[in-house]
Order: structure tokens, then sequence, then C-alpha cells
């Protein structure tokens, strides 16, 4: 059985401070920029729990604004 743990995502949407709380079994680097597109409406969130949707990269976040996304446990 897997473990979920929280954690929080901050990052900068042009210029403008955003955060919020996600609840995921592992967090990197990859796994926080995709999820802060997704909170900043760029990615798209699984309309099911299996199906694959595609990662968003750094660089296609930064082209929408997106900036210095940081993360932590919480």
């Amino acid at each position: 059985m897997s473990q979920y743990k929280h954690y929080r995502i901050d990052y900068l949407l042009n210029g403008a401070f955003k955060s919020f709380y996600i609840s995921a079994e592992h967090m990197d680097n990859t796994e926080a920029w995709h999820h802060a597109s997704v909170d900043a409406g760029i990615a798209r969130i699984p309309k099911y729990r299996l199906e694959k949707v595609p990662r968003v990269s750094k660089p296609y976040a930064e082209h929408f604004g997106i900036t210095n996304v940081e993360w932590i446990q919480s």
C-alpha cells in the first residue's frame, strides 16, 4: 500500500505569488512544475484515474509565465 504525503507548492505566475497544497505519493521538481501548471490552468487534469496526460516541462511552463516553483513536504 502506498503512502500519500502532503506537499505545499509555491510558484510565481506572471510575477504574482501562488501557493497550494496537494496530496501525492511522491514529489520531485518535475512533478512540482507539472502540478503548478495544472493549478495555473496550463496543463489538464486527467479525466479518469488511469488516464495518462502529457507532463508539462519546465521550459513549456516558463513560456506561459510560471517561474520559481518550489515544493516542500508539509
